[in-house]
C-alpha cells in the first residue's frame, strides 16, 4: 500500500439476493432480466477500464447492494482483474451461498472475499464447508456476523470452527443499543467491534475519500463515498481525476465499515494495510491487532 494506490468501490444496479435476512431492505429482491442486463454490460465496462487504466495501482471492492457472486459475470471479471499487473486487490462482499471452485482460475493473492454468515439463511455447517474449500483454495476471505444478541451463540461457534488464522469481525447492528457487558462480549469474539458500536462523528474530519479512494456507480458516476451523493465526475471521460484531493468529510457521522475505514483520524489503513478491501487486519491473530489499536493500558483495561 502506497500514497500512489487508489481505491474503488464498484455498486452497479444489482440488487437481486437470494436470501431474506429481516434487517436487510434488499432481502429477496428479484431484479428483472433488462436491469441484469444492464448489470453485466456496467460490469464489463467497468472491467475494461480498470485494465486498460495504468496511471495507479488500483485496488478494488465490489459492494453490491445484492448478492454478485450468484452471478457468472462477478466470478468472471474477479478472476480477470486478479490477473492484471496494476491490481494489487480485487475483492467482493458476499454471503458465500454460490460454489467457490471458481477462484482456482484466480490469482489468490489478489483475489479475496468479504464473507458474511447469515444465521437462519444457510446452516452453519454448509457455511463452514464453503470457507474450508476456500481454504483448500489458499483463498483471502474474512468472515463476519450482524452483532444481533439472537446471533451470539451462532458467532461463538463460527469462531471455534473457523481456523485462528481467519478473522471473524462483527458489525453492530443498526439501531440496536449495545450495553457495556453486551460490547465486551462481543469484543471477545472482535476486537475491534469497537470501531463498529458507535457511529464516528466525522463533520469536518479529514478523510481519503475523494483523494486516494472513490466510489463508482455503474453508469460511471465518480462519488467521494458511498455516503455521499455529490459526483466529483464520470470515470469513463476522466473528468473525476482533477477533482481528487484532500478534503473533510461533509457528514455528521460515519457509521458504516467501508466508509469510516478511510477517515484519518482513526488510522484504520495502518491497522488492516494490504487487508483494508477484505475486512482483515494486517496484524493477526487479534491480541497482536488490540494491542497496536488501542494500547497496552487500554487492552488491560478491555480484558479486566
Amino acid at each position: 500500500m502506497s500514497s500512489d494506490d487508489l481505491y474503488i468501490l464498484y455498486r452497479g444496479p444489482l440488487a437481486s439476493c437470494n436470501y431474506d435476512c429481516p434487517y436487510c431492505p434488499f432481502a429477496k429482491r428479484v431484479d428483472p432480466p433488462s436491469l441484469l442486463r444492464a448489470d453485466r454490460a456496467d460490469l464489463r465496462r467497468f472491467a475494461d477500464w480498470v485494465s486498460g487504466f495504468r496511471e495507479r495501482r488500483l485496488s478494488v471492492l465490489f459492494t453490491p447492494w445484492g448478492e454478485g457472486l450468484t452471478r457468472s459475470w462477478y466470478r468472471d471479471t474477479i478472476v480477470r482483474l486478479s490477473h492484471l499487473p496494476h491490481v494489487a486487490r480485487v475483492a467482493i462482499q458476499t454471503n458465500l451461498a454460490a460454489r467457490v471452485d471458481w477462484l482456482s482460475e484466480a490469482d489468490t493473492t489478489v483475489a479475496a472475499l468479504w464473507a458474511t454468515y447469515h444465521p437462519g439463511q444457510v446452516t452453519r455447517d454448509r457455511f463452514l464447508d464453503r470457507c474450508r474449500r476456500l481454504d483448500a483454495l489458499g483463498a483471502r476471505y474474512s468472515v463476519g456476523v450482524v452483532g444481533l444478541p439472537s446471533h451470539y451463540d451462532d458467532a461463538v461457534a463460527l469462531r471455534e470452527a473457523l481456523p485462528p488464522s481467519v478473522y471473524l469481525w462483527i458489525n453492530a447492528a443498526e439501531g440496536h443499543l449495545y450495553s457495556s457487558s453486551d460490547e465486551q462480549r462481543w469484543t471477545a469474539l472482535d476486537p475491534l467491534f469497537g470501531d463498529s458500536v458507535r457511529p464516528h462523528s466525522s463533520l469536518g474530519l479529514p478523510c481519503h475519500a475523494g483523494e486516494t479512494a472513490i466510489s463508482v456507480l455503474g453508469d460511471g458516476t465518480v462519488r467521494r463515498c458511498h455516503f455521499i451523493p455529490t459526483p466529483l465526475g464520470n470515470l469513463y471521460d476522466g473528468s473525476w481525476q482533477t477533482a481528487l484531493r484532500p478534503r473533510p468529510c461533509s457528514n455528521a457521522i460515519c457509521d458504516c465499515h467501508i466508509g469510516y475505514v478511510h477517515l484519518k483520524p482513526l488510522g484504520l489503513r495502518d491497522v488492516y494495510t494490504d487487508g483494508l478491501l477484505e475486512r482483515i487486519p494486517a496484524a493477526w491473530p487479534a491480541k497482536t491487532v488490540v494491542g497496536e489499536r488501542y494500547g497496552t493500558a487500554e487492552l488491560d483495561a478491555r480484558e479486566a
